[in-house]
């Protein structure tokens, strides 16, 4: 019997799988009970391109106040544009989406959904 992480990171094998074969930039999730975390890997899988999480100091400060922690959808919202601007800032129009077998709801959409406004294709 697989544990609950063993399953996640299965499901996230195949989806890598499948990004690997475009061979595009792709957008990574990764998202703990306190942070989330954001990052556009090159189309090789070689270099990081973009990073941006609950961590860095200007999210968190952005924060303070009504939205509070970097645990909660406004925080990932706050997260999806700031990646997007890096990302466009480091040339990368265009990413596949890897949600790293994590269900596509609520923080994760919430991330998804804001990059796409700030203008990242996926």
């Amino acid at each position: 019997m697989l544990t609950k992480k063993e399953q996640r990171l299965r499901r996230a094998r195949q989806t890598r799988i499948r990004i690997a074969k475009q061979g595009i930039a792709r957008l990574t999730v990764n998202r703990t009970n306190l942070h989330i975390y954001a990052t556009v890997i090159s189309g090789d899988g070689s270099k990081v391109l973009a990073s941006a999480s609950t961590n860095e100091a200007d999210v968190r400060n952005a924060l303070t106040g009504s939205a509070g922690k970097g645990g909660n959808a406004a925080a990932a919202q706050a997260v999806g544009k700031r990646i997007a601007e890096k990302a466009k800032a480091a040339g990368v129009e265009k990413v596949a989406f890897d949600r790293a077998g994590f269900a596509y709801h609520g923080r994760v959409k919430a991330l998804a959904d804001a990059a796409r406004e700030a203008g990242l294709q996926f």
